[in-house]
């Protein structure tokens, strides 16, 4: 009853198709936001707190599952098998199709290629730093039903919408068994840890504060060594992990259990959608 409830106050999610499988897409109304570390008790490249403006953008209800991957490479027609093995990772460590897919961030860079061009105009990406926070507090327009400050996303309670060390049992588990948050999006806070567009850097929420209110902001240094990740994972062993305002990161080449990522997306003027 309680998924239900949010669901329906949530935006209504668009349904795509890639060969036999459907995924959904969530549209996001841009605003201002408090981005970072609202407790003050996590590690200073959390902080400080700055405002952030987002434009609007799309975001997927669940991480890209295996039954996603799988449809988008059986779908490009012109690979070969050789390259097939080089870049689908055909036989994850957690197998299951509404399982989360475990990647690289260059990976996902491929993928990403090959979806865009079996689904023209809708530009899918990564979301940004700032776009995955905004979107795991529920986004702007909230705010008279329900608090958008919860430590993690969609909740103070992290059981109810999180898998982590302590409940996972040691694994990624099927998407959307917890509780979605306001925007009607799962598994935001653990099950996987998501891969974002920008490079990492410590200082960076300093940088923002100093600009005031920072537009769109995204680090986009090539000649940083990591990329950012978000939301903690199954494999976190304590609880600050899946706060929506903890920041990580790793070398793009470097693939994990407990990696994957979520669809970002801004449509082209061509694309009709919902």
């Amino acid at each position: 009853m309680i998924v239900e409830a949010l669901l329906a106050t949530a935006p209504t999610p668009v349904p795509l198709t890639v060969g036999w499988h459907t995924f959904r897409m969530v549209p996001v109304r841009g605003g201002s936001f408090r981005m970072g570390d609202e407790v003050g008790d996590l590690w200073w490249s959390n902080r400080p707190v700055h405002t952030v403006r987002l434009d609007n953008y799309w975001i997927g209800q669940f991480p890209v599952t295996q039954a996603l991957w799988r449809a988008v490479y059986q779908n490009e027609i012109m690979i070969s098998n050789y390259f097939a093995t080089l870049t689908n990772p055909a036989s994850p460590f957690f197998k299951g199709d509404r399982r989360p897919v475990e990647v690289t961030w260059d990976g996902t860079q491929i993928f990403l290629e090959k979806l865009n061009l079996l689904l023209p105009g809708w530009n899918f990406r990564l979301p940004t730093e700032a776009e995955w926070e905004y979107a795991a507090r529920g986004g702007t327009g909230q705010t008279e039903r329900r608090p958008i400050m919860t430590r993690y996303s969609g909740s103070d309670r992290l059981e109810s919408v999180a898998w982590w060390d302590r409940n996972s049992h040691g694994e990624t588990k099927p998407v959307g068994m917890k509780s979605p948050n306001a925007l009607g999006l799962f598994d935001m806070s653990g099950n996987v840890s998501e891969w974002c567009m920008d490079w990492y850097d410590g200082d960076f929420y300093v940088k923002c504060a100093e600009e005031g209110i920072t537009s769109n902001p995204r680090r986009n240094d090539h000649g940083a060594e990591f990329r950012v990740k978000r939301g903690g994972s199954w494999l976190g062993f304590s609880q600050e992990y899946c706060r929506v305002a903890y920041r990580s990161y790793d070398s793009p080449a470097n693939s994990f259990r407990n990696v994957g990522f979520r669809l970002a997306a801004s449509p082209s003027s061509l694309v009709v959608v919902g």
